[in-house]
């Protein structure tokens, strides 16, 4: 004889269950096109570097702004959104922080604060609404 509660209890269960799993499928990103190599002169990749830089220096402790020294290669994969993997070498500027919008900034050479970081940026956008985020970063010095 099986105890009702115990039936109670499985039944209220499942549709949790279900609605788990269901879940779970709607947070998978489809990818409709893979990462392909894409020009790093492409205005997009420029937009997304700049945003991802932002976000590096307001995230930094160092007290200077760090500027893009060099872009070495960037992809493109289509999601829900456009996801640009870029490679760059960025390096400490002579700006210190909070960077005033009439300094000359200038990268640090030769000199004891001269300092350079290889990084990959995953930007995903949506450029047409002005929407960017840095979905993964990793830095590492150069």
């Amino acid at each position: 004889m099986t105890r009702p509660w115990l039936l109670s209890l499985l039944l209220l269960t499942f549709p949790a269950v279900l609605r788990a799993s269901t879940d779970l499928a709607k947070n998978k990103v489809k990818v409709l096109r893979k990462l392909k190599p894409i020009s790093t002169s492409n205005a997009n990749v420029k937009q997304c570097l700049w945003f991802a830089l932002q976000e590096y220096n307001k995230e930094s402790e160092d007290k200077y702004v760090f500027l893009v020294a060099k872009v070495q290669h960037a992809q493109l994969q289509v999601t829900d959104r456009l996801e640009y993997l870029i490679d760059v070498k960025i390096a400490r500027s002579n700006c210190r922080k909070p960077l005033n919008n009439n300094e000359n900034c200038v990268i640090q050479e030769n000199s004891k604060l001269d300092k350079k970081v290889n990084c990959s940026f995953l930007v995903g956008a949506l450029p047409w609404n002005g929407e960017f985020t840095v979905m993964n970063r990793e830095c590492e010095d150069a």
